[in-house]
């Protein structure tokens, strides 16, 4: 993939059969388009990621984050070699969201030889910045018995 940032092309279908019996499918995360060097996705926010007072629950909108985050930097290493880590997660939670769904896009900041930085911007229905995120990654070398 020219002028691109991922280490293999970007299978969405198989990102999202990957992890539907995880967190991401019990919240209704999808991963829904990839660009050169971003990765998208959305969750809906519903009675799975509301709070008791009908907010999305800002711990969601970390989950989007760092599924999103966590996505991206694995698919821009080997996967025979390597495979990536979360370090640590902040965000900020800027606007309340009741409903419809919330689309998130993360983008790599950083890219090093054992840590990359992501940065996450998360969305409502109408465009409005909801939630920002920053993500580190620990990139880290694969043994032989580890799993691919």
């Amino acid at each position: 993939m020219a002028d691109s940032i991922w280490w293999r092309e970007v299978d969405l279908a198989a990102l999202n059969a990957r992890h539907a019996g995880d967190i991401n499918g019990h919240l209704g995360i999808e991963v829904t388009e990839a660009g050169s060097d971003w990765i998208r996705g959305r969750m809906p926010v519903d009675a799975r990621t509301r709070q008791p007072m009908g907010l999305l629950h800002g711990g969601a909108s970390v989950v989007l984050a760092e599924t999103l985050g966590s996505a991206g930097s694995n698919l821009t290493v080997d996967p025979e070699r390597f495979f990536c880590v979360g370090q640590e997660v902040n965000a900020n939670h800027l606007r309340g969201v009741r409903e419809g769904f919330v689309t998130g896009t993360a983008r790599a900041i950083h890219r090093g030889r054992t840590s990359q930085v992501w940065s996450i911007e998360i969305c409502n229905d109408a465009g409005e910045l909801t939630c920002v995120a920053r993500l580190t990654m620990a990139v880290v070398l694969r043994r032989a018995s580890e799993p691919g």
